[in-house]
């Protein structure tokens, strides 16, 4: 990806509330990334725990869950967002999660609405060479 002209791409998809749609979110990303010469790793893991996140945490019945990717600038963001903004993440909850997705995003977090809606983000920093992600950060 040639850093020197900002370039915005854009990706959404709604899947269902299951584990097969948990699945199709990380197979999709990762055929969007490799669409856009970036690397599949770190991001895919990330769109993995936050998808499972959604359906774990985030389900509710007869709703499904979205998938957003987004490139601008030199930052790769993955959004989850689901329909239960009453089930706030919590990274010290069981299970490693969160802590995974802290450890491979430059930043992550939360925005709320619209009502019931909660989507929750991670932010990639992408590095100097043409299709590297930059672990943490700049």
């Amino acid at each position: 990806m040639n850093l020197e002209t900002p370039r915005l791409l854009l990706f959404s998809v709604q899947l269902s509330a299951t584990p097969r749609g948990a699945r199709l979110a990380r197979l999709l990303a990762v055929e969007q990334l490799r669409s856009w010469g970036l690397p599949l790793e770190n991001p895919a893991q990330v769109v993995a725990e936050l998808a499972v996140n959604a359906i774990t945490h985030g389900r509710v019945p007869g709703r499904d869950f979205q998938l957003g990717l987004a490139v601008y600038a030199d930052t790769l963001r993955i959004e989850v967002a689901d329909t239960r903004a009453d089930r706030l993440p919590d990274e010290g909850r069981s299970g490693c999660g969160l802590a995974l997705v802290s450890a491979l995003a430059d930043r992550w977090g939360v925005a709320l609405g619209p009502a019931p809606r909660k989507t929750v983000w991670a932010e990639l920093v992408i590095g100097p060479g043409p299709g590297n992600l930059r672990p943490g950060g700049p």
